[in-house]
């Protein structure tokens, strides 16, 4: 018979995997063989579209073709292992491989699963597929599985995650690996590849309490199967405690804290591995470091414990932030002093270590405990006694004498304004364009599409149309550049009408303009949000362009934040009633948007166009007027039991309305100073997510409009523990204008975000706005402390971040932040008052306040030992209250 590839495909694209079995099996092997290299010259010449035409992907059956015409198995994985074919691993019957495995007597398929072995994903924990169908390669060749990342993660998902249908979670993980017949093998890469411990945590279904059990359930597994001699305890163990003593993230190494737990080593055991527990105490996370701290309790105990390796330990634990474990290591130091008198001067030494942590109450724990030193001692002790802050100095030059009132580190000088960047140079030629294109397809700044915007305008009216050298790049994106239900209204779509005018979407964008011209609505297509203006004015672009009656744009800012010069736009302006032409409309608006408050009217004297004088009345009357913003709080929707619509409910979040002061003569501004929030707040905003600077140089001396806009996004990194939307934080910093309740919340939340990258961006932004004059510390302050109040933002994760606010020398800032806040949170039980007290003493100090914090002397007045009134108290004292 003739086997033809047309045919292949169309039953391979059908999913006929039984019709492509029996046109490759009804061949002789000699057909099949010189059939092989039509099959690989198709693979290779299938274009992006054809794997994904309906109704089904074709891999899975050309998957069957290969194995039934490669030669040998590097023909075959040289096919199998190109990226379009890797959805065949998973959808290929494996009854159909091993039909035509078996005609064929082939014998290379284990050396075929060695090399797919290979390329298995390391990071795809759900590509279980791929991984059974190498094993299952491995198995009809009879060869022992390699010990790859890949393929011993596939194997660790299989045996905790079992595809349906296979009913394998009725017996127990500890029988599966007992039964596993690469177990010997396939065990020890668990321990040796980072990062697989995050696939170790599956769960099960507990019967008992109809819950799902939150311990790993492999560690158990392996205990148990070492308990019974199936596998050897100090191979595993001494495994285990290598893999925790490398480090990975926390919860990578948590089911390795767990199974150590599970096999419950004696101080016997431990005492030979007290070097790499010792590791652990000082830079493992927390949860490990407190595992290491226990070991080595353990075998202190016992009396193996050489007191170098505890002292070692000891000088990077008590500077951690666990302040549980810094205590539990200054009172075993503590004990260890008195039981080793001849040693105790060296035991103190490392104790002092402590004076230098952040958190004032282990300064003072350690402090009290070198007050049982000996004279001589504590005077060895003296020059640590520096790093001593808040009210600690005066009780140390108590005990050391004059040595320890030498005064620490100056606090850091406030931040200094730092200026705002100029724009880059112009785009001057096509190629550069082209360039500067392909880089906003690939998620471009708000820089570049104004630089690219302006170049494309200039070189067009200078007779130098770039569409030659730009059309390769919008038949290299056709879903960027060409209308799709996807993209419509963007700001590329109109870009590449500009380059390109395509009917019907030119008239549609023309239609559009004029609509939002006349009637100052931006409808759909265009986008309605503030950054819906950059597409607006990419259509006015593409509307106009091709007239070329307009030789330059005039709102290409002069600054990186969207700052026009006034100057600048004078001579814009003054250039065109020179050359007769009039800028477009919504170019012009964008610009009177983008000049300073309180630019000088003066520099618009002389100008005599309608746009010309329209910029002088824009100066007169002081430009924009700041909206009315006002915070509004939306709750978390709930179904008719009354119960939260999402899986973490949401009691509350603070969202912020705009509307306009009054009437300002510009059609862009109705929309975006108008804005109404939702009763109910929405699940994972994203409006502006990657096009934040876009957002902010709308409108770049009127930060409030743009946080107003984009606090629920910005809400979520504290209410619903969401990434990347803390880069805004700085942008909105860099941008001018009062702080009103959008931006002062925007702060507070970003202040408790989960994730440290986003907190940080909330310290850069505090320290610029520091450095600035518009004030606005008071009313963060407050919105932190009606977030933090109810928890809807965690205050142990913003004192951190105050802290470092404090540190980078935004002090007066910071206080006024705390005066604001505390009043309030001393009347709360949150948990974290007590730190921000002690930030608060830090400030005081650092400082020399004496402002007295109302409310503060009602605590501190209180009776008891309570952390909360020892620290109301000790900040009393600093800012020269009654003690």
């Amino acid at each position: 018979m003739t086997l033809s590839w047309e045919v292949l495909l169309r039953r391979a694209s059908n999913g006929d995997h039984a019709g492509v079995t029996s046109l490759l099996l009804k061949a002789d092997e000699a057909e099949r063989l010189a059939f092989a290299a039509e099959v690989a010259a198709g693979i290779k010449g299938l274009d992006r579209d054809a794997w994904w035409q309906p109704p089904s992907h074709p891999a899975g059956g050309l998957l069957l073709a290969v194995l039934a015409t490669a030669p040998s198995a590097s023909a075959a994985a040289g096919l199998l292992t190109r990226r379009d074919m890797r959805p065949g691993w998973r959808s290929a019957p494996l009854s159909r491989v091993s039909e035509i495995a078996a005609a064929r007597e082939l014998t290379w398929l284990g050396d075929l699963g060695v090399r797919l072995a290979q390329k298995l994903p390391t990071r795809d924990t759900w590509a279980t597929g791929d991984w059974q169908f190498t094993a299952a390669l491995l198995a009809a060749g009879g060869t022992e599985p390699p010990v790859t990342e890949g393929y011993v993660r596939g194997w660790l998902l299989h045996l905790l995650r079992p595809a349906w249908g296979e009913n394998m979670p009725s017996v127990p993980l500890a029988d599966r690996l007992r039964d596993d017949p690469h177990l010997e093998v396939l065990l020890p890469g668990i321990f040796e590849f980072d990062g697989l411990g995050a696939d170790i945590g599956g769960t099960a279904w507990n019967e008992e309490t109809q819950s799902y059990d939150t311990t790993p359930r492999l560690p158990g597994a392996i205990a148990a199967l070492v308990a019974e001699g199936h596998t050897d305890r100090a191979t595993v163990l001494t495994a285990t405690i290598d893999r925790l003593v490398r480090g990975d993230k926390p919860h990578a190494l948590r089911p390795f804290a767990v199974l150590h737990d599970a096999l419950a080593p004696t101080a016997g055991e431990m005492a030979p591995f007290a070097p790499g527990y010792s590791r652990l105490l000082g830079e493992a996370p927390g949860a490990v470091a407190t595992l290491g701290q226990k070991a080595l309790r353990a075998v202190d105990d016992a009396g193996r414990l050489e007191l170098e390796t505890l002292l070692d330990a000891s000088s990077a634990a008590l500077l951690r932030k666990e302040k549980t474990l810094v205590k539990a290591q200054l009172t075993w130091l503590e004990r260890v002093a008195r039981r080793e008198p001849a040693r105790a001067g060296d035991v103190y030494e490392a104790i002092a270590v402590a004076f230098g942590h952040p958190a004032l109450d282990i300064q003072e724990r350690a402090l009290a405990i070198v007050e049982k030193a000996q004279p001589s001692t504590i005077a060895r002790l003296a020059p640590a006694a520096t790093a001593l802050g808040g009210d600690l100095p005066a009780r140390a030059a108590a005990l050391f004498g004059s040595a320890a009132a030498t005064p620490g580190p100056a606090t850091p000088a406030p931040p200094a304004p730092v200026p705002v960047a100029p724009m880059p140079a112009p785009i001057t030629d096509a190629a550069e364009l082209a360039e500067e294109i392909v880089l906003l397809v690939h998620g471009g700044t708000a820089v570049g599409w104004e630089r690219v915007l302006a170049a494309l305008v200039a070189l067009t009216a200078a007779g130098e149309p770039p569409a030659d050298a730009l059309t390769p790049v919008l038949d290299r994106h056709p879903g960027s550049f060409e209308e799709h239900s996807w993209n419509e209204g963007s700001p590329l779509l109109g870009l590449g009408t500009a380059i390109r005018p395509v009917s019907p979407t030119l008239e549609r964008m023309t239609a559009a303009v004029a609509k939002a011209r006349d009637e100052g609505r931006r409808d759909f297509p265009l986008s309605t949000l503030p950054t819906g203006v950059l597409g607006l004015r990419a259509a006015e672009i593409a509307a106009n362009v091709a007239a070329g009656s307009v030789p330059m744009l005039v709102a290409t800012p002069t600054h990186v934040n969207g700052n026009l010069d006034a100057a600048e736009l004078a001579a814009r302006l003054g250039r065109a009633e020179a050359e007769g032409w009039q800028p477009w409309h919504f170019d012009l608006e964008q610009a009177l948007l983008r000049v300073p408050r309180g630019a000088d009217p003066a520099v618009a004297a002389g100008l005599t166009s309608p746009a010309g004088r329209r910029f002088a009345d824009w100066l007169a009357g002081g430009g924009l007027p700041d909206p009315v913003s006002t915070a509004v709080t939306q709750t978390g929707e709930k179904n008719d039991r009354g119960e939260y619509t999402w899986d973490l409910p949401l009691g509350r979040r603070i969202a912020a309305s705009l509307r306009p002061a009054r009437e300002d003569g510009l059609r862009l501004t109705r929309q975006l100073l108008t804005h109404e929030p939702e009763e109910f707040a929405a699940w994972m905003p994203d409006d502006f997510s990657g096009s934040e600077d876009v957002l902010t140089m709308v409108l770049p001396h009127h930060r409030e409009v743009a946080a107003a806009w984009a606090l629920p996004e910005i809400a979520t990194l504290a209410d619903q523990d969401q990434k990347g939307a803390g880069v805004l934080l700085p942008l909105l910093a860099d941008c001018s204008g009062p702080v009103g309740p959008a931006m002062a919340y925007a702060m507070a939340y970003a202040f408790g975000a989960k994730q440290e990258s986003d907190r940080s961006a909330a310290v850069d932004a505090f320290l610029t706005l520091a450095a600035g004059t518009e004030p606005f510390a008071g009313a963060v302050g407050a919105a932190f402390a009606d977030l933090c109040s109810d928890t809807t933002v965690k205050l142990g994760r913003a004192v951190p971040a105050l802290t470092d606010a404090h540190r980078a020398g935004a002090s007066a800032a910071v206080w006024e932040l705390l005066t604001a806040a505390l009043p309030p949170l001393l009347t709360t039980r949150v948990r974290a008052v007590p730190d921000l007290l002690q930030l608060a003493t830090q400030v005081a100090v650092a400082l020399g306040t004496t402002e007295v914090i109302p409310g503060l002397a009602e605590v501190a007045a209180r009776h008891g030992s309570a952390r909360l009134v020892l620290e109301a108290r000790r900040l009393l004292t600093t800012t020269g209250g009654p003690a």
